[in-house]
């Protein structure tokens, strides 16, 4: 706490405690309570290790079989979350199942993340849906709901396509008009160029009637 800190730091101004005797008083706690932490460790595996071998050799099959399936969705999951980046919402979730020796195993797992379209950017979309496919497929042995999710995203990927297609099509009629109006544009200026002004022809008409 940093109550206690402020209280023991003056002390060892006053006294001039050296710096590597204060450093040996703050590091010990923490070197008895990472022993501390391995002897729990090192008993709970005893203890573990201990009712494993009390139990049926049926009950140890089934025990393994969940360590196994432990391990399988927990680094599915991961290869998900991995994969997902941004994507993921949170965290894994899991389900777990309690083995005859009495510990949790995750039997079961998911992982959420973001399936939404990005509006008005196909483009966008796009890269998103194939981030979104690679997630799905990414462990091993995706599940039939993670093939499930990957065709969602090849059919939002191929949607967005036909949409910048249509908004690449639109943008080249946009430009065909605007390029055909700007021609007339300039064809009509031309035009008034060359036509002769209505003072000039009087003009002209009066040294024709002058001659005369």
């Amino acid at each position: 706490m940093l109550a206690s800190v402020s209280t023991i730091q003056p002390a060892i101004q006053l006294t001039h405690t050296p710096q590597h005797t204060f450093e040996t008083k703050k590091d010990l706690p923490e070197n008895l309570k990472k022993q501390n932490e391995d002897t729990v460790k090192s008993e709970s595996s005893k203890l573990t290790k201990k009712a494993f071998e009390q139990l049926s050799k049926e009950d140890q099959a089934k025990v393994q079989q969940l360590k196994i399936r432990d391990l399988e969705v927990k680094a599915h999951e991961q290869a998900h979350l991995s994969a997902a980046g941004t994507l993921a919402i949170g965290g894994a979730s899991f389900t777990y199942t309690n083995g005859p020796n009495g510990v949790r195993y995750a039997t079961g797992g998911e992982v959420s993340i973001d399936t939404s379209v990005i509006n008005e950017d196909p483009a966008a979309t796009i890269r998103k849906a194939d981030a979104i496919r690679r997630a799905a497929l990414a462990p091993a042995t995706p599940s039939s709901q993670d093939q499930l999710v990957a065709n969602n995203a090849t059919a939002m990927a191929e949607t967005a396509r036909t949409e910048l297609i249509q908004l690449a099509q639109e943008e080249k009629e946009n430009a065909i008009k605007t390029k055909e109006t700007e021609s007339e544009e300039e064809q009509n200026d031309s035009n008034n160029k060359n036509e002769p002004s209505e003072n000039s022809v009087s003009t002209a008409g009066s040294l024709i009637d002058f001659s005369v």
